[in-house]
C-alpha cells in the first residue's frame, strides 16, 4: 500500500472540496446575508489542509492500487462528511452529531434531516445542503478523476471502488479521465435541464436551481419543509418525475444513447428495461389499492400521486407531496421495501441496483428448472450474453453481507430505543440511501438519539459506499502486504 499516495490524492481531492465553499458564499452575498464566515473559516481549512496533504508529495508518480483505491474512498467520504459539518455547526443551532448527521445524509444523498424551519434559513445554507447533495450523486471521486488526470496516477482503481453497481470494469472511452468528464457532462446537463424544466413549471429561479441539484443527484432535500407539497403544482411535480427517472437509469445508457443518437438504447438495455417494468407495476398497485382502499373519489389525482411517490421512492431521492404512511393496506411497507431494489447501477440512486436483483431472480429461477432437469446446462443470461460466473458470486456475496450488515444495524438501532417499525424503516432508509422512513423517521431523525445518528451515518456510508469499500478496511488481510 502507498500511503503517501493515499495521502497526495485526498490532499488534491480536498482541495477541490474547498472551491466549492465559492458558489454558497456567492449565494450569500446576491441575497445580502450576513454572517458569511461559516463558509469562509471552512474554506480556509480545507485549502490549507488539502494543500499540505499535496504538495509534498507532488512529484510522486505511480500508478494506485486496488488497495489504494479502496482507501481513499472510505477515507475521503468519512473525512468529507466531517468537513462538511463545519459550515452547518457554525451557522446553525446543531449539535456536532446533528452537524455530521445532516452532512453525511447530504453527502450520500440519503435525504434524512435533523433540520426544520427550513422557510427560514438564510439562501446560502440552503444552496449549500443541496450543493452537498449534488456533489455526492456522481461523486467527488470522479470529479477528481475528471478534472485532474491524477497527474500521471491512474484512476480505474478510485473509479471501481467509488461506481455504485456490480459492472465495475467497464470503460465508456479508452481513457479512464475522459470516461469521467463523459458522466460529468451529462450529469450538469441533465442538471441545468431540470433546473430550467422547474422554472418553467413555476418555481423561482433559486428553488429551480435548488431543487435540480437534489433531484438529479437523487438526494431529496428541500428548501421548504414541505418538500415538492410547498408548490402545490402538478407540472413540478411531472418535472421532478421525469428527472428522478433519468437519474436513476445508468449513465452509460445516457452516453450510448448520446453518442449513438438512439433513444431507443433505453429501452434495449435490460437493466433500464426491468426498471420501467417494475417502476410501472408498481405504480399500477399502489394507484389500484389508492383507488378501492383509500380517500382517492378521482382516476388523475390517484395516479399522480401513486407514481410521484413511488419514483420518489425507488429511486431513493425521497420527496414528498404526500403523506404515504398513512395510505391503506401494505403500501407504507411496500414502499420501504421497494427502496431496496433502487436504481440502476451506474446512477445516483441509491439501494441494491435492479441489476442485483435481476440477476438473483435470474438465478433464483435457474436453480427451480434445475430441480426439473438435473443434468441440463443452464447459464444465467442477461440481453443475450451469459453472465459470467465471477459476476454471479460478486453478487451473492454482495447480497450476503448486505443482508448481515442490515440486520445487524437494525438490531443496534432497536438497542437505543426505537420501536421495531422505526428501527427497521430508519436502517433501511440509511442504508439505501433514501430519507424519509415510518414511524418515529417518517418525517426526520429528531427523534433518533445521538447513538442511533452514529448508527445511522454507519449505515448511510456503507450504502453508499456499497458495502464492501467499508468491509474490506475492517479486514485484516487487507493491511498486509
Amino acid at each position: 500500500m502507498q500511503l503517501l499516495v493515499v495521502t497526495r490524492i485526498s490532499g488534491l481531492l480536498a482541495l477541490i472540496f474547498s472551491l466549492s465553499l465559492l458558489l454558497p458564499l456567492l449565494v450569500g452575498l446576491i441575497y445580502r446575508e450576513e454572517g458569511l464566515s461559516i463558509f469562509l473559516w471552512p474554506m480556509a481549512v480545507f485549502l490549507v489542509v488539502g494543500f499540505l496533504l499535496w504538495y509534498p508529495w507532488r512529484s510522486l508518480q505511480p500508478r494506485i492500487s486496488r488497495k489504494d483505491g479502496f482507501l481513499i474512498v472510505a477515507l475521503f467520504w468519512g473525512i468529507m462528511s466531517l468537513l462538511g459539518a463545519s459550515p452547518l455547526w457554525l451557522g446553525l443551532d446543531l449539535s456536532f452529531t446533528e452537524a455530521f448527521f445532516e452532512s453525511t445524509s447530504a453527502i450520500t444523498t440519503t435525504g434524512a434531516t435533523v433540520i426544520t424551519g427550513l422557510d427560514g434559513l438564510p439562501h446560502s445554507i440552503l444552496f449549500y445542503r443541496q450543493l452537498l447533495q449534488w456533489m455526492g450523486g456522481m461523486g467527488l471521486i470522479v470529479l477528481g478523476i475528471a478534472v485532474l488526470p491524477m497527474l500521471g496516477i491512474g484512476g480505474m482503481q478510485l473509479y471501481r471502488a467509488e461506481a455504485p453497481g456490480p459492472m465495475k470494469e467497464e470503460k465508456l472511452t479508452p481513457r479512464m479521465a475522459s470516461t469521467a468528464r463523459a458522466l460529468w457532462i451529462i450529469y450538469l446537463a441533465l442538471t441545468a435541464a431540470c433546473a430550467l424544466a422547474y422554472w418553467l413549471a413555476g418555481m423561482s429561479p433559486f428553488d429551480a436551481v435548488a431543487h435540480s441539484l437534489s433531484t438529479v443527484s437523487t438526494g431529496g432535500f428541500s428548501t421548504h419543509d414541505a418538500s415538492l407539497a410547498h408548490f402545490h403544482s402538478s407540472a413540478v411535480e411531472e418535472v421532478a418525475i421525469l428527472f428522478m427517472m433519468l437519474a436513476s437509469f445508468n449513465f452509460a445508457v445516457h452516453f450510448h444513447a448520446i453518442h449513438h443518437r438512439r433513444p431507443g438504447y433505453y429501452w434495449k438495455d435490460p437493466e433500464a428495461r426491468a426498471f420501467i417494468l417494475f417502476v410501472a407495476a408498481v405504480v399500477v398497485l399502489a394507484g389500484l389499492i389508492l383507488r378501492t382502499e383509500g380517500n382517492y373519489h378521482e382516476l388523475p389525482p390517484t395516479l399522480r400521486d401513486a407514481t410521484f411517490e413511488v419514483v420518489s421512492v425507488v429511486t431513493s431521492t425521497g420527496f414528498g407531496t404526500v403523506d404515504f404512511t398513512h395510505w391503506p393496506d401494505f403500501l407504507p411497507v411496500l414502499l420501504i421495501f421497494i427502496s431496496f431494489v433502487g436504481g440502476c447501477g451506474g446512477s445516483t440512486a441509491g439501494g441494491m441496483k435492479v441489476m442485483r436483483v435481476l440477476l438473483l431472480f435470474k438465478q433464483g429461477m435457474r436453480e427451480v428448472h434445475k430441480l426439473i432437469h438435473p443434468s441440463a446446462v443452464l447459464p444465467v443470461k442477461l440481453g443475450g450474453q451469459v453472465i459470467d460466473q465471477r459476476v454471479m458470486n460478486a453478487v451473492w456475496g454482495f447480497f450476503a453481507a448486505y443482508t448481515a450488515v442490515f440486520v445487524l444495524l437494525m438490531l443496534l438501532m432497536i438497542h437505543t430505543g426505537l420501536d421495531q417499525v422505526s428501527a427497521f424503516s430508519a436502517v433501511a432508509t440509511c442504508i439505501n440511501n433514501l430519507g424519509p422512513g415510518l414511524g418515529a423517521v417518517a418525517y426526520n431523525f429528531q427523534a433518533v438519539n445521538d447513538m442511533g445518528k452514529w448508527i445511522s451515518v454507519a449505515a448511510m456510508l456503507l450504502g453508499r459506499l456499497e458495502i464492501f469499500t467499508i468491509l474490506i478496511l475492517l479486514s485484516p488481510a487487507f493491511w498486509k502486504d
